[in-house]
């Protein structure tokens, strides 16, 4: 089967879940649904005292909207796994799966349908979330360029996320259990220093917030729309979606091939 066969049967996949995005958008309204709640709490209900706290910290003086926003929207894209996980396991569980694998179709659409897909649909959600950011005062002051570095960034940290989430739509053997797994991964932005900063913390959980993976991204962030010192966070942040990126495709793409020999036998 050569390149263009694969490419049309992924694009075939991927219509195939952008439609059924359309047709039950519930979960794509639920991954955008969160983030915009935890936004308005943390601005209207708990950013007056948080905000006071972080004024006297290395930090800088700042509102704490344009504090707050860029942790709120890289926790968008940490929810756009459920989509993933649970799409896969409920293609996997409802048998469609095996239905494509007796079909003369590329065994890597299926998968790769499903990520373009759900980065696609995350992607919409963190414009989404970010336009409620502006509406409720989040002024960053980037340019076109840190605009579109800031974009790339969050692209790519999602793309490693999706072929992780991915992974646990495979691994589940239901799609209760597919949305749930993910969930530390939407709330592990809270444990580095999405609405405070790790120097804040508690000298254990200071050592975890300043070296788990979604700090030196949300930093990134940070520093492109805000103009906050970056340091070595950019270069940090890319390893680690890099890195999360390959390890989810090889993984994804191994534990599919194993379904696929044990459904053979």
């Amino acid at each position: 089967m050569n390149r263009a066969h694969a490419v049309r049967d992924a694009a075939t996949m991927l219509r195939r879940n952008l439609k059924r995005a359309l047709r039950y958008p519930s979960l794509t309204l639920a991954v955008v649904g969160m983030p915009v709640m935890m936004l308005l709490l943390f601005h209207y209900v708990f950013g007056g005292a948080l905000g006071t706290g972080i004024a006297g910290t290395s930090t800088g003086d700042v509102p704490y909207i344009d504090y707050v926003a860029p942790g709120i929207i890289l926790m968008t894209a940490t929810s756009g796994a459920l989509i993933t996980a649970i799409g896969v396991c409920v293609d996997m569980t409802e048998g469609i799966v095996n239905r494509f694998r007796t079909m003369a179709i590329s065994r890597s659409a299926f998968l790769t349908g499903h990520v373009v897909g759900s980065v696609i649909q995350t992607l919409v959600s963190v414009v989404l979330v970010l336009g409620v950011a502006l509406l409720v005062g989040f002024r960053p002051d980037a340019d076109a360029l840190e605009w579109l570095a800031a974009f790339g960034v969050l692209a790519l940290l999602t793309l490693g996320l999706t072929w992780l989430a991915a992974v646990i739509g495979l691994l589940s053997k239901t799609p209760e259990s597919a949305s749930n797994t993910p969930m530390p991964l939407t709330f592990l932005p809270f444990l580095g220093s999405a609405v405070v900063p790790p120097e804040s913390m508690p000298t254990g959980l200071r050592w975890f917030a300043e070296y788990q993976p979604f700090t030196p991204v949300i930093e990134t962030l940070r520093g492109l729309l805000m103009g906050t010192p970056i340091g070595n966070s950019g270069l940090v942040a890319l390893a680690w979606c890099a890195g999360i990126t390959v390890v989810g495709f090889l993984w994804a793409r191994a534990v599919f091939r194993r379904g696929a020999v044990a459904a053979a036998r």
